[in-house]
């Protein structure tokens, strides 16, 4: 191997040392929690030493954080920049967006994320103020957007959007934490993508300002 291709061998390994290390990361996480997992433990585990981590990260909270916005994060921002130009009804974006979210918390080892937030925000409040910060106050504020359009445009009768989001996202807190709890339990694999189409059924029935009317 000749010196150039050496060199563009090393910067494409250089650039995909990070997402390798989150990976690492989410199943360390995963398995100990936030506050059992170590450095070591993801060092260990990505196959690098500690102090490459530390190249790229200056703390497991760095980590913690770099794992939510590289997945969360990013489906929730994708999600809201594609509906800046979306000229559908509201309905249609609202339930758009719940079956993305139900898609995520259906099919990616990610879920364990809210789970660990969760069970450790007491221990790592820093941890609970930047999800809440990062995470739920901009997707609340995004559903909170939604219902207010359907509102204006009386598509859905008039109610306090504010509550109409936390409702939207009940359903699927649930589904997570039946993922990452009690699915093990299960003789049957739960249907989440069934519950989440029910619950969008239900939902729009509710929020309709047409009774009977069809979504």
């Amino acid at each position: 191997m000749n010196a150039t291709a050496r060199k563009t061998r090393w910067r494409r390994r250089s650039e995909e040392r990070p997402s390798e290390i989150l990976e690492a990361a989410l199943r360390v996480f995963a398995e100990k929690g936030f506050a059992g997992a170590r450095m070591s433990d993801i060092a260990a585990r990505a196959g690098v030493t500690k102090g490459t981590i530390y190249l790229y990260f200056d703390s497991k909270e760095a980590v913690f954080k770099a794992l939510v916005r590289d997945t969360i994060g990013r489906t929730l921002f994708s999600t809201i920049d594609g509906a800046r130009d979306f000229e559908g009804s509201a309905s249609d974006l609202l339930r758009n967006t719940l079956r993305t979210v139900g898609k995520l918390v259906a099919s990616t080892d990610r879920v364990v994320l809210p789970k660990i937030i969760l069970a450790e925000a007491g221990n790592f409040p820093e941890l609970a103020r930047f999800y809440r910060e990062e995470i739920i106050e901009n997707g609340l504020g995004f559903l909170i957007s939604i219902i207010a359009r359907g509102i204006a445009n009386g598509e859905f009768r008039a109610i306090a959007p504010e509550h109409a989001a936390r409702l939207c996202m009940a359903p699927i807190l649930l589904a997570a934490l039946w993922r990452t709890t009690f699915a093990k339990f299960d003789a049957v694999p739960y249907d989440i993508d069934g519950l989440i189409e029910t619950h969008i059924d239900v939902l729009l029935k509710g929020l309709s300002a047409h009774r009977g009317a069809p979504q």
